[in-house]
């Protein structure tokens, strides 16, 4: 093995251990107790040695970000395009959202730990443009097969995203945990946002 393979080979493996560490503190304290000092004292290397992989905190944080957002987007594009029903291609990646925050309960904390992002915040990241895309896109079906030509797309894209985490976020509060299954509030509130779609309102 050259230099400079191994090199590169120990730079990775250094690069591994910060995100390992990392995660570990995240899913121990919480990802507002993440902090470079930590971190390099858990993997016993100074700080400036941190920086050269990550600048800062935050570039952390927005890895694991991006990190749930490939996921997320990852499970959305397994939902089949051509359903019969568009509605029901709607509710899935109501469910799949739900599903997603009840399995990655940490990443999903990180993700939306500010709230949903803005749109300047979506459209430059290409992670959480994809996930966008996908209930967009969903939404938009569901509007051209019901004939709703005047509904705003994109502020149903906004109330429909700001519903899902809106009950995401009071499962959180209410016990630090999302069930597994949706619950029956939230499918009331999907069974609403999709009559409204259908219904020129």
């Amino acid at each position: 093995m050259s230099t400079t393979t191994r090199r590169e080979r120990e730079i990775q493996e250094l690069r591994s251990k910060i995100i390992t560490q990392s995660w570990k503190i995240i899913t121990e304290d919480g990802w507002q107790a993440l902090s470079i000092r930590k971190i390099a004292d858990a993997i016993e290397y100074s700080a400036p040695v941190i920086y050269k992989h990550f600048e800062s905190k935050e570039a952390i944080i927005e890895y694991f970000s991006k990190e749930g957002f490939n996921i997320l987007s990852h499970e959305m594009s397994l939902i089949p395009e051509d359903k019969i029903d568009s509605s029901e291609r709607l509710r899935d990646i109501a469910y799949t959202y739900w599903k997603f925050a009840s399995t990655y309960v940490q990443h999903y904390r990180i993700m939306f730990g500010l709230g949903i992002p803005p749109c300047e915040a979506i459209n430059s990241s290409k992670e959480m443009q994809r996930t966008s895309n996908y209930m967009y896109s969903a939404i938009e079906q569901v509007l051209s097969d019901s004939g709703n030509d005047i509904a705003d797309k994109y502020l149903k894209l906004k109330t429909f995203w700001s519903t899902l985490h809106g009950f995401i976020a009071i499962a959180l509060l209410s016990d630090d945990h999302i069930p597994s299954a949706p619950t029956p509030t939230l499918i009331d509130a999907v069974e609403g946002f999709i009559f409204t779609l259908k219904n020129n309102k």
